[in-house]
């Protein structure tokens, strides 16, 4: 189906961008996950947060929304990229729990206002931190979610990712009561920018093989004019996507499956916005980070002309690794949910190693993390302003100061960071088969040890990542950057 797009400036819009491959289609066995997170402004640090035991009668509540719910008795592991920006942000954080269970989003096309009012709505920045502490499998955590948007609603509109080694649900929120999820066939390909994408909707679906979806989408969308189905009472023909969007697709968007899609598929697609694809062949964990790397080169959309222009300082158009990108990651679940490597990059992927972090380690790498977990929670809407300037204590800054250099000097810098990033990603491809081969056997005997290896090899990895930062900086020309120390973050473009 084609869909109409509008030209708009970028200023006003996300540009994430996520690909999910179904089990059959991995060359893993497993599902597999690859997100650009895009932001501005946000310094980023990661949490390993434990199971916690609450008090009978605790509730929680967050910052962005009204509601406040009851506390389940006791919360599951996992670990936390918590963005933090001035004002905080409400949308940006990655999550993947002990059951080897992600969590990641994207904002979408705004969807259209009935009755229901953002204002009434007690659900936001939370439904995706309740999911992780909540869920043991990505099917689970579509019914968690459905039923807190059911009780309590949801302030916007947004599409969740949630999956799993076996599973791929996409879950689609727009603002209200309302929801609708659907199953990535396992042997299709899956990727979304920023605008809805489950199209139709199979109504007799009871027993939720593939759809989830609320009682009344269809006679909500009726109530408020949206929606009249050709024939009454044959909801054959009733389009999600179209019915509660508001608008048509912004070029952004566009930009980004017309040149995506055709990475994955190897053709371009007659349709550019499908929920899925049949896929033609097998993905790799390395195929996925390349992608999230991608400037569009060598296509119409590559208005960089072989980097004579910095592809990270104009909005438009919006390649997948783009101004806005601070944290990329592609999951790879494995059996066993502890040997999950989240594979890292920070904040771009085409100028920063994917780093490999273990769900199963017991604790975030120093220099990762600079505050306690409860603080952080506490401090997500508003964080210190000492956490915005540069600090060479945190490994956050040796990464963002290198991004910084390389805007002064894209095409002169790019291509020696670029060769020294592959050596390393090829260095830590061919350690993690025995590494997983001892974890596996630990696990069965000792799982403390298991723990305990994972911990410190992930430790290892990020200080290695770290160090690697500083040596390129300094290797680059470490004194047009370092001038001011107390330099803020900044757009680029500003830089």
């Amino acid at each position: 189906m084609a869909f109409d797009y509008e030209y708009s400036p970028s200023r006003d819009r996300g540009s994430c961008s996520t690909i999910i491959v179904g089990k059959a289609a991995s060359a893993t066995g497993h599902v597999l996950v690859a997100h650009n997170e895009d932001d501005y402004d946000c310094v980023i640090q990661v949490h390993k947060v434990p199971r916690i035991r609450h008090q009978a009668g605790e509730t929680i509540r967050f910052a962005d929304a009204k509601a406040v719910i009851p506390q389940v008795e006791e919360t599951y592991a996992y670990q936390w990229s918590d963005f933090r920006c001035e004002g905080g942000i409400s949308f940006a954080d990655c999550f993947v729990n002990e059951w080897g269970v992600a969590v990641v989003s994207n904002s979408c096309r705004p969807c259209k206002l009935g009755e229901e009012q953002p204002a009434d709505m007690g659900i936001g920045y939370g439904l995706r931190r309740l999911v992780a502490e909540r869920a043991r499998s990505a099917r689970e955590a579509v019914e968690i979610a459905a039923t807190l948007i059911e009780e309590y609603g949801y302030i916007s509109s947004r599409t969740y990712q949630f999956c799993d080694k076996d599973e791929a649900w996409i879950f689609q929120v727009p603002t209200g009561h309302r929801y609708v999820a659907k199953r990535i066939p396992d042997d299709h390909v899956y990727m979304i920018p920023n605008h809805f994408t489950i199209h139709d909707v199979d109504f007799s679906d009871a027993g939720h093989k593939n759809y989830y979806f609320s009682a009344d989408l269809v006679d909500y969308a009726m109530k408020n004019g949206w929606y009249q189905p050709a024939v009454p009472g044959d909801f054959s023909d009733f389009d999600f996507a179209r019915v509660y969007q508001d608008g048509p697709d912004k070029m952004h968007n566009l930009i980004r499956a017309r040149q995506t899609w055709p990475m994955l598929l190897g053709e371009r697609p007659e349709e550019w916005r499908p929920f899925s694809h049949k896929a033609p062949r097998k993905y790799s964990v390395a195929e996925l980070r390349q992608i999230l790397s991608s400037h569009f080169n060598g296509t119409e959309d590559d208005y960089n002309n072989g980097y004579e222009r910095n592809p990270h300082v104009d909005r438009d158009p919006c390649p997948l690794c783009n101004t806005m990108t601070a944290e990329s990651s592609v999951i790879e679940f494995a059996e066993e949910p502890a040997l999950t490597c989240i594979w890292r990059a920070a904040p771009k992927p085409c100028i920063s190693p994917f780093v490999p972090w273990y769900v199963g380690a017991k604790r975030a790498p120093k220099g990762y993390q600079w505050l306690p977990v409860t603080v952080s929670q506490a401090t997500h809407f508003a964080p210190g302003v000492e956490e915005l300037h540069i600090d060479v204590s945190k490994a956050f800054w040796a990464f963002r100061v290198l991004q910084y250099f390389t805007e002064f000097d894209y095409k002169g810098t790019h291509e020696v960071i670029r060769k020294s990033v592959d050596e390393l990603e090829a260095a830590w491809d061919a350690e993690q088969p025995l590494l997983r081969e001892k974890c596996r056997s630990l696990l069965a005997e000792a799982p403390e040890l298991a723990e305990e290896l994972l911990s410190s090899y992930t430790e290892a990895q990020a200080q290695k990542a770290w160090d690697w930062a500083w040596k390129m900086v300094e290797q680059l020309g470490e004194d047009r950057i370092m001038k001011n120390s107390s330099t803020r973050v900044l757009p680029p473009e500003n830089v």
